[in-house]
């Protein structure tokens, strides 16, 4: 997950500048959040592996007395919490699985696993909404209502978690579904609040291969090539955007894999690309892949290639809810300060938390962890003091949604 945010607040900056975090915070980061996303962060599992993890989290969430615990689904955890009196069902979702990336940070408690890590901050997901938990399971003679906790497998994988659990019905009840994320592209502990409407972008791709017919190198008029058919669709495709995209709507084509041959004089059999694809309207979701099934299909034809396009539409985009949106951001600033609370663009990156709204309204929002590497990178990091402010943030929202 990845993107940028401008953050214009003076009054924000001066403060970060005269480095009064704790201050502002009203309070210092709760010791066992950061104890529970060490141990998860040394502790990384792939998505549909996050075993060990969810038996962590529901030991700790038993640990709590009053939360009943569910497993949905063999690696993902649902703690649900019973307010004293009737109300309306809230859900607060964090995803919990790692990524295939070898950790690059040199931290003391950095990934044992080899070759797998933490680079997008689930294991900060998932120890804020402990946190939360925690929280509230203190606060049950307060609350009107049921709380479920969402401790979601598997966001990183296409099909994702969000559907399995969702197919498994054990959220029918559910009235309305929040989520965080935490990004590098704000100030430690400022809650981004993303558009409503469409929060974040249609993640779709495709994977090509062209068949050609190979050929010696210096004998190019006997072969097809696919290496020269691979970068003339390459090229065409960089006019889908350009040229069939209406001015000021979004959309990205991205070709991120491009491989063929092995030696410098052969003339390959086969040329394999793959792409994603990022838009944020059903309508321009068909047509940019219309236009990629076409510009394959007939630059192929014009090199005398053959071609395999397997098109993929992935994880839709987050629809904020206009109401979820104006609560998170009076419970935000509610519990941290307007200064602390900033408006933020439209996510190109995306989520299968998108699917929650199958059911009921949703909302998602960002966290910011400071400046430095992007999600997914192997230096990805953030800075812990941040996870105060989301803990906050969140037992906020769910007492404000409540009562």
């Amino acid at each position: 997950m990845r993107q940028f945010y401008l953050c214009t607040a003076i009054s924000l900056v001066a403060m970060f500048a005269s480095g009064n975090m704790a201050e502002a915070q009203n309070g210092s980061v709760d010791d066992k959040v950061v104890e529970w996303r060490r141990h998860i962060h040394q502790n990384p599992e792939l998505s549909f592996k996050e075993n060990q993890t969810a038996d962590y989290v529901e030991n700790i969430l038993k640990g709590f007395g009053n939360i009943e615990t569910m497993r949905p689904t063999p690696t993902s955890v649902i703690g649900i919490l019973k307010g004293k009196k009737p109300g309306k069902t809230v859900a607060f979702r964090g995803d919990m699985d790692a990524l295939p990336i070898q950790e690059e940070t040199g931290l003391p408690y950095a990934s044992q696993v080899s070759g797998v890590s933490h680079a997008c901050g689930h294991d900060a997901h998932t120890a804020m909404l402990l946190g939360t938990a925690a929280t509230l399971s203190k606060m049950q003679d307060e609350l009107a209502g049921t709380i479920y906790f969402i401790f979601q497998h598997a966001e990183e994988m296409y099909p994702g978690g969000a559907q399995e659990i969702i197919k498994s019905g054990v959220l029918k009840d559910v009235d309305a579904f929040f989520g965080l994320h935490v990004s590098p592209s704000l100030p430690a502990g400022v809650i981004g609040i993303l558009p409503v409407g469409a929060a974040s972008t249609n993640a779709d791709g495709f994977n090509l291969t062209i068949r050609g017919k190979g050929s010696h190198g210096s004998m190019p008029h006997l072969g097809i090539d696919p290496i020269v058919t691979g970068s003339a669709i390459v090229m065409n495709l960089q006019t889908v955007v350009s040229r069939n995209i209406s001015p000021g709507e979004m959309a990205v084509v991205t070709i991120g894999r491009f491989q063929s041959g092995n030696a410098n004089n052969v003339i390959p059999e086969t040329a394999s690309l793959g792409a994603t694809v990022r838009t944020i309207t059903d309508s321009t979701r068909t047509l940019v892949a219309d236009r990629i099934k076409a510009i394959v299909e007939n630059t192929c034809r014009a090199y005398g290639a053959k071609y395999d396009l397997d098109y993929v539409f992935s994880y839709p985009a987050i629809q904020n809810s206009p109401q979820l949106v104006a609560l998170a951001r009076k419970a935000a600033i509610e519990a941290l300060g307007s200064d602390w609370v900033v408006d933020a663009p439209r996510m190109t990156a995306s989520e299968d938390f998108a699917y929650y709204k199958e059911i009921a309204p949703i909302c998602f929002i960002i966290l910011g962890v400071g400046d430095g590497p992007a999600n997914h990178s192997p230096k990805f990091n953030l800075d812990e003091k941040a996870l105060s402010n989301g803990v906050k943030v969140e037992v906020q929202i769910i007492k404000d949604y409540l009562n």
